[in-house]
């Protein structure tokens, strides 16, 4: 009980600190009045980062909108969980208009303690230099304080557990840090123990789908999120053309069909509109480009880059937009 008591405390001075320190008359620029600019930030890990995901909805939204302008940002972590992303100090990524010193300092201090402490530590070195770079910026005044417009918040295998699952616990900490800044939040909830590297044969058991989408539904309710429910799309995209592979025979990550239809779902999701006709036609595995290993071939041995034929494209941008709508419809009715 003591400990949960000092956990508590600790996880609400830091959010008090936080509120303090950005309704102290910190030097920040104001947000991007240009309702044409969208800075857009994108938490998570290699389900995030293949493929360029972010890249990827840029180019799509920026293909629909000539006048929009996306800028994205990345904070990736491989392998981590928002509760990771927490510990390593993402949370003052999400703050930067606000961000100070001491917080930064603070993080940074605990850091090199936990990994002295466990050299298993993950990511700690990452996390340190990535907040080092951050305190250097603030030192000397070179930090960008715009506020976000959007940020997206990518699940793994941390929302398995349901209601108990620390995607549920983490991701209203970063929730509540956005919408002090009136950014809005997407949920990206990744579906890595159901996408299929092979042709489905069988009919699918659709319940702990059905179950994740219900959680997942239940919790951009209480903290007023848009959601990019990949399990529930890619069990539709499934259902309606078993034919379609969803991630790579020889690495469990999602292929660039997969990749795709994340994107234009993440893209309905933003936008509230079907990215029918959006005119982006191809994705590129970067598993192993620009480094000395990339032969031009993904894991299987195929092409890096993938083209989707008009046919192709049709039946991922509507399987999207369909799925999406469905959700809404059955899990999240007004």
């Amino acid at each position: 009980m003591a400990y949960k008591i000092k956990a508590y405390q600790i996880v609400t001075a830091f959010l008090l600190s936080i509120f303090v320190a950005c309704n102290m008359g910190l030097a920040q620029e104001p947000s991007n009045a240009n309702p044409k600019t969208l800075h857009v930030l994108f938490i998570g890990n290699s389900y995030t980062a293949r493929h360029n995901l972010a890249q990827v909805v840029k180019a799509m939204s920026e293909a629909a909108n000539a006048e929009l302008s996306f800028l994205p940002t990345q904070v990736i972590y491989g392998g981590q969980t928002l509760k990771a992303h927490w510990r390593l100090g993402t949370q003052h990524i999400i703050n930067r208009h606000c961000v100070n010193r001491e917080q930064v300092a603070a993080t940074i201090a605990e850091l090199k303690t936990a990994s002295e402490e466990d050299p298993t530590f993950k990511h700690a070195s990452g996390g340190l230099t990535r907040m080092r770079s951050l305190l250097q910026e603030i030192e000397n005044g070179t930090l960008d304080r715009t506020k976000w417009d959007l940020v997206v918040l990518q699940s793994y295998r941390d929302d398995l557990q349901g209601a108990q699952s620390s995607y549920m616990r983490f991701a209203p900490k970063f929730a509540e840090l956005a919408k002090a800044q009136d950014a809005r939040v997407l949920l990206y909830e990744t579906t890595p123990s159901t996408q299929n590297q092979f042709p489905i044969t069988q009919h699918q058991e659709p319940s702990a789908v059905l179950e994740k989408a219900r959680q997942i539904a239940k919790l951009a309710t209480q903290i007023d999120a848009s959601v990019a429910p990949m399990s529930y799309v890619a069990l539709q995209c499934q259902t309606s053309n078993p034919q379609v592979t969803l991630r790579f025979e020889n690495d469990p990550h999602l292929n660039q069909t997969m990749a795709y239809l994340t994107a234009c779902t993440i893209y309905a999701a933003i936008y509230d509109r079907s990215p029918e006709g959006v005119a982006i036609d191809s994705v590129t595995d970067i598993r192993f480009l620009n480094n000395d290993r990339d032969s031009g071939k993904d894991r299987d041995g195929k092409p890096i880059k993938k083209v989707f034929s008009k046919q192709e494209q049709a039946f991922l941008q509507t399987t999207a937009w369909r799925a999406l709508q469905e959700f809404k419809k059955k899990f999240q009715p007004q």
